[in-house]
């Protein structure tokens, strides 16, 4: 936990999303390289899965292109250690779904996890009333805990009570991707979620640029940016410094 807290020591924090294996495994380490040592604080790592529920189509394209590229788990948990390898000091979060991490092994894909340096997981498709064989292995690994604007207030103050690393806010129903506007009445929305936890409050979905993530920050602890990472990296023919403008960008915002 202590990448962790050490990261928010600073906020609001810059959180991108990036997928393992997208365009290519060698590239998409290269990127996530160059998001950490230019401005991002914390990394939500892509681990890709073949029928990714909660993301709109940027993501869904993305992840499934590293799928046909043949990229595994073991690659991405590998990515973490060679990214640690390479000096990368700040949180490394594994996101991805709950099947390919069933079917590595839950004890050891922590176990891995850990041994690599990843400090969490997000796992948008395992509830917390579902998540207690994940958590008899977790150790001191946090699940990070997901929030949306539907969640019953009962339901609220009982995720975000019990929330360890940070929760992830998300700002608006649907799926995953990039929208024009800043949702009406966010602001009460992270106030209610801080009324039951001491854990930062951090805001994804929707957030397409700087000056978005700007306005989200002033509100929130953490800005988490996912399809318009991928899909600006994405469609660059200079991924890595694409990435590293698009990370200086958003940091400097925040700053």
């Amino acid at each position: 936990m202590s990448r962790l807290s050490e990261a928010f020591k600073n906020k609001p924090i810059f959180m991108p999303y990036y997928p393992v294996g997208y365009p290519s495994l060698k590239t998409s380490i290269d990127v996530l390289e160059a998001l950490a040592k230019n401005g991002a604080d914390l990394i939500e790592v892509g681990l890709s899965f073949s029928d990714p529920l909660a993301d709109g189509p940027v993501i869904q394209k993305a992840t499934q292109i590293a799928l046909e590229k043949g990229v595994t788990t073991k690659q991405v948990i590998a990515a973490v250690a060679e990214l640690r390898k390479r000096g990368v000091t700040i949180p490394l979060v594994l996101m991805g779904y709950y099947n390919p991490m069933l079917a590595y092994g839950l004890e050891k894909f922590v176990r891995d996890a850990h041994e690599a340096g990843a400090d969490g997981f997000i796992i948008p498709d395992l509830p917390p009333e579902e998540a207690g064989e994940l958590a008899a292995v977790l150790g001191g690994m946090p699940q990070i805990t997901m929030l949306a604007p539907t969640t019953p207030g009962e339901r609220m103050e009982t995720i975000a009570r019990n929330a360890k690393g940070f929760i992830y806010l998300v700002s608006v129903t649907g799926v995953t991707g990039a929208r024009t506007d800043i949702p009406e009445g966010l602001a009460e929305l992270v106030a209610r979620v801080r009324e039951h936890t001491n854990v930062p409050v951090c805001v994804g979905f929707g957030i397409s640029s700087p000056e978005q993530a700007k306005a989200v920050g002033a509100l929130a602890d953490g800005v988490i940016v996912g399809t318009a990472c991928v899909k600006t990296i994405g469609k660059s023919t200079t991924p890595v410094e694409t990435a590293r403008i698009f990370a200086m960008n958003f940091a400097t915002a925040l700053r």
